[in-house]
C-alpha cells in the first residue's frame, strides 16, 4: 500500500470506528505512556502453524502490526524497521518484549508462507509471530485494532499502518500510525514499558 491515505480517509475511519486513538509524543514532552484500555483480545494461528492468544503474553510487553507477505513496498519497510528493533532490544527481546505481525491477507498468507517471510526478514520466532487465521477472524482482529484494509483488483491489500503497543497486564499503552516513525522512539516506548514492570 499503501501509505498514501489523506486527512479525510483518516477522519472518515475515524468516524466510524475503525481508526483507533493514537499518541504520539516529543522527546521530553511526556510523563510516561498512557492508558488507552484493555488491548483487544486475539487467537491466530503462528507461523509454526500453532495458535497464540494475546492473553498467553501476560507478562510481556507486545508490538501488534499488521502485514502481508506478497506486500512488495511498504510492509517490507516496516518489518524491516522491527527487524532492527529486534536487534536493539538484545536479551529483553523474547523473554521481555514480543512482536506479533497480523495478515491482512489471510486467504493467501498460510502458516507456511509466513514461516518463509519471517525466515527472509531474519525474524527470532523466539519473540516474534507472524499470525494467520480465517477471513473472520482477521476481520474481527483488525476492525478491534482500527485496522482498515481492502484489496485491489490488482491483487494487492491497501491497509492502514498502525503499530500497538501492549504493557505486561494487557492495557494498550500507544499506537503508531503509518511506517516513518522514529525507531528510536518506539525503541524508547518499548524500554520504558519494560521498566514498569520490573520489580
Amino acid at each position: 500500500m499503501q501509505n498514501g491515505w489523506g486527512v479525510g480517509m483518516l477522519i472518515v475511519l475515524a468516524a466510524v470506528g475503525w481508526l483507533a486513538p493514537t499518541f504520539n509524543y516529543a522527546a521530553g514532552e511526556r510523563d510516561g505512556l498512557p492508558r488507552i484500555g484493555p488491548a483487544p483480545e486475539l487467537s491466530l494461528t503462528t507461523q509454526d502453524g500453532q495458535r497464540l492468544s494475546l492473553k498467553e503474553l501476560r507478562g510481556k510487553v507486545v508490538a501488534v502490526t499488521f502485514i502481508y507477505a506478497s506486500c512488495v513496498d511498504t510492509c517490507p519497510l516496516l518489518t524491516a524497521k522491527m527487524a532492527g528493533l529486534q536487534a536493539a532490544l538484545g536479551v529483553d527481546f523474547g523473554p521481555k518484549v514480543f512482536f506479533l505481525s497480523i495478515t491482512v491477507d489471510p486467504e493467501r498468507d498460510t502458516p507456511a508462507v509466513l514461516q518463509r517471510y519471517a525466515q527472509s526478514h531474519g525474524a527470532k520466532p523466539a519473540g516474534w509471530a507472524f499470525l494467520t487465521g480465517t477471513p473472520a477472524e482477521i476481520r474481527q482482529v483488525a476492525r478491534r485494532y482500527g485496522i482498515y484494509y481492502k484489496k485491489t483488483p490488482r491483487g494487492d491489500v491497501d491497509h492502514t499502518f498502525l503499530t500497538s503497543l501492549v504493557d505486561q497486564s494487557g492495557t494498550l499503552r500507544v499506537q503508531y500510525l503509518g511506517v516513518r516513525f522514529d525507531p528510536d522512539e518506539l525503541l524508547r516506548d518499548l524500554q520504558a514499558l519494560v521498566q514498569e514492570g520490573r520489580p
